[in-house]
């Protein structure tokens, strides 16, 4: 399939689309993006995932050479050039071409879109296995270009028979590298770490839903605390909410996904939808 990417005003083909070889996020890997996702030819929570790109754009140093308004017309345009009512849109911005490979110039601004690849029907049942390794991502509050650490655990994941990784440092979690981490005490208590984390848009919109109906908590997570863990769960764009069956090679909890986790897991959905279609 033939589809359009946005580059510095222009639309190309996809496959014709490049930047020069001295851009910082090829030199030195410095620039940002954000992702979102489109469901029936809408983005979902646009204005949020816009709002999370242009503080990174600010706390990375990288001016935003268009309003947001112009950015939600560029991504109207992308939609319509593209038809892909199920996609995942991707807005980079890079460093821009460094005449040293060190220096900041003038931003890339870059805008992909793909066809979304929905999880698998079974993969609220099926659930996640987690394997916890000591790490703190650079300038955490930032969605930076930098996934160096979770690419290179990759094969130490697949060895451990894990399908992700989390984060921790000084017995306190943060994070996976493409999610955030909730738990559910004893008590019904959601929690999820406040500290040296992404807040992601998901995680936002399901402590929304979960205060309404449970007690919540931002703040420090111990992993001894998430090994004790009632339910747990991780939440992202992509894959919304999916239980986090076990942690470190131990059941969490009973080993399959909990009453919390799934209600809030259909809250979220319905919330969506009703975005969607509103």
């Amino acid at each position: 399939m033939n589809t359009f990417t946005y580059i510095n005003n222009t639309f190309v083909p996809a496959a014709a689309a490049a930047l020069q070889v001295s851009d910082l996020a090829l030199q030195r890997g410095y620039g940002i993006f954000d992702f979102f996702k489109t469901l029936e030819g809408r983005p979902v929570f646009l204005e949020e995932h816009l709002d999370r790109f242009c503080t990174s754009a600010a706390q990375m140093r990288l001016p935003l050479q268009k309003s947001r308004e112009e950015l939600k017309g560029i991504i109207r345009e992308l939609l319509q050039r593209n038809h892909l009512p199920a996609s995942g849109i991707r807005l980079t911005l890079t460093g821009g071409y460094s005449p040293d490979g060190y220096s900041i110039t003038a931003p890339n601004l870059v805008i992909t879109q793909q066809p979304l690849r929905l999880p698998a029907a079974d993969a609220f049942e099926q659930g996640l296995r987690l394997l916890s390794y000591p790490h703190r991502r650079q300038l955490p509050e930032v969605k930076s270009l930098d996934y160096l650490m979770a690419i290179w655990l990759q094969p130490h994941i697949r060895e451990h028979q894990a399908d992700d990784v989390l984060y921790r440092q000084h017995g306190l979690v943060t994070e996976c590298p493409r999610a955030n981490f909730f738990i559910v005490t004893g008590d019904d208590t959601v929690m999820t770490p406040a500290r040296d984390t992404l807040k992601g848009i998901i995680r936002n919109k399901v402590l929304q839903l979960a205060r309404k109906r449970y007690k919540t908590e931002e703040g420090d997570v111990t992993l001894a605390a998430a090994q004790k863990a009632k339910e747990a769960f991780i939440t992202s764009t992509t894959r919304h909410i999916l239980p986090v069956l076990a942690l470190d090679g131990r059941p969490v909890g009973e080993g399959r996904p909990g009453p919390v986790t799934t209600a809030l897991s259909k809250a979220l959905e319905e919330l969506v939808t009703a975005h969607i279609r509103g």
